[in-house]
């Protein structure tokens, strides 16, 4: 985390920052998926609600989300992690990094070089766990992370509640417009990344907003307000071509049946000739 400015510096306007999304931003896919696949490894997760969970994210890496999506996940995650031990949690800490960081886009790691040798310090924002996006910014050599805290009773458990605004949406902003302030930063001057329509709050909360492999409906409004647009996701494009692969083997296929089955009714009657004689 960076240092406070001093009262003058405030006043003076302060410094611009870049606040970057985590998931479909920085990295490909959810965080959120590899720690599901990390907690099932722990007995935290289920087979089933591990299966369910990388249906949708799967659909969420090819159409993005929907709040109502987003809250039920969240509702189920909280449910189990209730009664766990947050020790228990921070342990699996490592193996949650060592999915994650594969998956970290280059083209985005450039993007948190270039804001740092500008000057601008740089943040994840996320609705991840506070404890995965702190230790990914850190492990990123950015300077902070903000994400979503949870409540942990007198015994050291998870009591399944949150510690703080659920970091999403308006979320964001809040957890934003509060860091800040107390660290001098001009959101008017600063950058904001990120994929999805729910973001929409962040990315105008800031002077620069960046539309990162954007889902339809924040593609839209990155073209009608002019933003800049990155697009490198490739998952969409490589399931297509397998479709299309598909659909011309099975089309090549049924072409070849088709000819068999054309020659056979052509060498009957020939067949059938033969015999008469």
């Amino acid at each position: 985390m960076t240092d406070e400015l001093t009262p003058d510096q405030v006043e003076s306007g302060g410094r611009a920052a870049a606040f970057f999304d985590l998931d479909k931003t920085l990295m490909a896919g959810s965080s959120g998926m590899q720690f599901a696949r990390v907690a099932a490894r722990q007995g935290i997760v289920g087979r089933r609600q591990l299966a369910r969970w990388a249906v949708e994210h799967l659909r969420y890496r090819l159409r993005g989300t929907t709040d109502e999506r987003t809250a039920e996940v969240l509702r189920v995650a909280r449910e189990l992690i209730t009664g766990v031990p947050a020790l228990k949690i921070a342990r699996m800490g490592p193996e949650v990094m060592a999915d994650i960081l594969p998956r970290v886009y280059p083209q985005m790691l450039a993007e948190v070089h270039a804001h740092q040798d500008a000057g601008r310090p740089t943040f994840i924002v996320s609705a991840a766990g506070n404890e995965v996006v702190e230790s990914l910014a850190r492990v990123l050599g950015m300077d902070g992370g903000i994400g979503t805290s949870y409540e942990v009773d007198a015994a050291g458990n998870f009591t399944g509640r949150l510690a703080g605004p659920f970091v999403y949406g308006p979320g964001k902003v809040e957890a934003m417009e509060s860091f800040a302030a107390a660290q001098g930063i001009d959101l008017a001057a600063s950058y904001a990344y990120s994929d999805a329509l729910s973001d929409l709050p962040m990315l105008r909360a800031v002077g620069n907003p960046v539309a990162v492999n954007p889902d339809p409906p924040l593609g839209a409004i990155a073209r009608e307000e002019g933003w800049q647009v990155l697009r490198f996701e490739r998952l969409g494009r490589r399931l297509l071509a397998v479709f299309v692969t598909v659909l011309a083997t099975a089309a090549g296929l049924t072409a070849s049946r088709a000819s068999k089955a054309r020659r056979a009714r052509a060498a009957a009657p020939r067949a059938g000739r033969l015999l008469r004689r």
